[in-house]
């Protein structure tokens, strides 16, 4: 704080107290200090030694697609819609992890994608993914 008296000759004092700025800094480091160790909440395990594994195979995705003129392709290979109940019933006996991704273009009629997709929930597929682009 800056006094003036009738004594002075005009100065005036400018100067910061710092003391309360450094207490406030030492109790957060005391806070930080405190509280760092109990953020990690890892246990430590010795764990046994054993032989190298080869990761998980991964397969691909089934892709099934409807275009603008509501013919449905399954991997590429057109298909008549009656007949994809059939195919992935067939697919999923191959393969009873199967994941099918269903691609819909946007100007298809709703009636095709959703006896399409009628077909897959028959087949008895699970996983299926609904793919769109960002906007």
């Amino acid at each position: 704080m800056a006094f003036k008296t009738q004594e002075d000759d005009g100065d005036v004092l400018g100067e910061i107290n710092v003391t309360p700025l450094v207490d406030v800094m030492l109790v957060l480091l005391v806070v930080f200090i405190v509280t760092a160790p109990l953020l990690t909440n890892a246990v430590h395990v010795n764990l046994p030694k054993t032989a190298e594994t080869a990761p998980p195979e991964e397969k691909a995705p089934v892709y099934l697609s409807v275009d603008a003129q509501g013919k449905v392709f399954i991997d590429k290979r057109e298909i008549a819609v009656d007949a994809v109940e059939n195919e992935l019933k067939t697919r999923q006996a191959a393969d009873p992890e199967l994941a099918l991704n269903l691609n819909a273009d946007e100007g298809v009629q709703y009636g095709v994608v959703a006896k399409v997709m009628a077909a897959i929930e028959r087949a008895g597929i699970t996983k299926l993914s609904v793919l769109t682009a960002p906007s």
